[in-house]
């Protein structure tokens, strides 16, 4: 009985070992910071319509026009931040995707502008070739590529339809995540969710609709959904939450398959979300290059309790990734709301709490099934004892509070990149009062790629 007893205690304690090790944290410090600041702007190309000059015409709450620059507040809740719109030119923000490339510098992208198809109508679509010196803490914008559709591949008409240059906006696609290749660019999208290729140019070649297990995934943003005229008919169905398409894409090192990581969960025909073991689960979906289309196959990633969405993913080799699972919080425990049911201008309504980067595996083995969750680190706790930051909250300590952290991938053997999205002029994470610089972050974390 005793010896029964040891080995079933055993048994417990191996799997709960096990567990445990899947849930590994492993440590980060901080190896150099470079931050583009919040108001970056440049001009829109020469040959763009003028309505393109400014950007943030249709953000006040009742999305009416308003034409004189810096006259609305940005706010994060009840707190203002220092920027106003409309602005002169377009902000280079919003970063959403990062890809580091053999000639040191990285590729990223601008998302759809200031947060919705309704507000975004003058914000351009662009990527951004970027440079970082992490001695001095400078970002270097080495170009910008404007986004266009001159051969109508878009299924739908888009904001500028009429328009000599057809321009891309955030009205009609919220782009990601960025995938570099020889003959352009892939891109995640969200509106759709549609899967975007653009050639060297910047234009678009290709729109490709999402589906999972052969039925189509949709937005409530999809442009193709109409609402019915008589309001006894039933409306479109959609199966995903708005903002919840591919917030991540990641590539196989040989450029033969793409993997869209969904932001949001898919809702099943009960109008539950798709779970894995108690835990709300998004999809990765597996899309072949050659062929240009869906596999079938895909897994399920699962959040963490406090996980509610994921910022970025990137391929470490053929089966292990990252990716940057977070919450919703922004901002500090020591400056938080006494009562977050009343935010207040000078406080954090729902600070930070979970903000992590995992290493994950999926392969031909567990197809259709979770992820495994190998180890993450934790991006509020970054250990800082040479003192490299630029901006942060303790003493040897470099923290990410922001809501949304959105870049991430590796850059050697033992260094990450990481960087956030400021949401211009909305988000205020680093402080109450002051909008959200671009923050670029490289993190040596050697123990969680050498993780198995």
């Amino acid at each position: 009985m005793k010896n029964t007893l040891l080995a079933s205690v055993s048994f417990l304690l191996l799997i709960a070992g096990s567990a445990a090790a899947d849930q590994q944290e492993f440590p980060a410090k901080l190896a150099g910071q470079a931050i583009l600041p919040a108001n970056t702007m440049v001009p829109a190309p020469a040959d763009a319509p003028e309505f393109l000059k400014h950007s943030g015409k249709f953000t006040t709450a009742d999305r009416k026009r308003t034409e004189v620059l810096g006259t609305v507040p940005g706010k994060d809740g009840a707190r203002v931040t220092d920027l106003k719109l409309p602005f002169d030119g377009q902000p280079i923000q919003g970063f959403s995707g990062i890809k580091t490339m053999e000639d040191g510098t990285f590729w990223t992208l601008s998302d759809n502008g200031f947060g919705s198809k309704a507000n975004s109508s003058d914000a351009m679509l662009f990527l951004h070739q970027l440079k970082f010196d992490w001695a001095t803490g400078k970002v270097e914008v080495v170009k910008n590529l404007f986004l266009s559709d001159p051969d109508k591949k878009s299924p739908f008409p888009i904001v500028l339809e009429g328009a000599e240059k057809r321009y891309l906006t955030g009205a009609d696609f919220d782009i990601e995540s960025i995938q570099p290749v020889a003959d352009g660019f892939w891109l995640g999208e969200e509106f759709g969710p549609y899967l975007l290729k653009f050639d060297t140019e910047g234009r678009l070649t290709d729109v490709f609709s999402a589906s999972v297990d052969g039925k189509p995934v949709l937005s409530p943003d999809n442009p193709l959904l109409s609402v019915p005229a008589n309001p006894t008919t039933k409306m479109q169905a959609f199966n995903l939450k708005r903002s919840g398409g591919f917030e991540g894409l990641a590539m196989s090192k040989d450029g033969s398959k793409l993997y869209g990581l969904l932001e949001g969960a898919l809702y099943q025909d009960d109008g539950k979300m798709e779970s894995v073991d108690g835990h709300t689960a998004i999809r990765v979906i597996e899309f072949d290059t050659a062929s240009k289309s869906w596999t079938g196959r895909s897994w399920l990633y699962p959040f963490e309790d406090k996980g509610v969405s994921i910022g970025d993913f990137n391929m470490l080799d053929d089966s292990t990734a990252l990716v940057i699972e977070r919450d919703n919080g922004a901002g500090t425990k020591d400056k938080a709301c006494a009562d977050p049911k009343q935010p207040k201008p000078d406080c954090f309504e729902a600070p930070a709490e979970l903000k992590r980067i995992y290493k994950i595996e999926f392969n031909d083995a567990n197809v259709g099934k979770a992820v495994r969750k190998i180890g993450y680190i934790d991006l509020l706790n970054i250990k800082d004892p040479d003192n490299k930051k630029k901006a942060g909250t303790k003493d040897g300590v470099y923290d990410m509070p922001f809501v949304t952290i959105e870049n991430v991938d590796r850059v050697d053997a033992t260094h990450i990149v990481v960087g956030n999205d400021n949401n211009l002029p909305f988000s205020a994470g680093r402080a109450v009062d002051k909008a959200d610089d671009n923050e670029f972050s490289l993190l040596e974390v050697g123990e969680l790629l050498n993780a198995k």
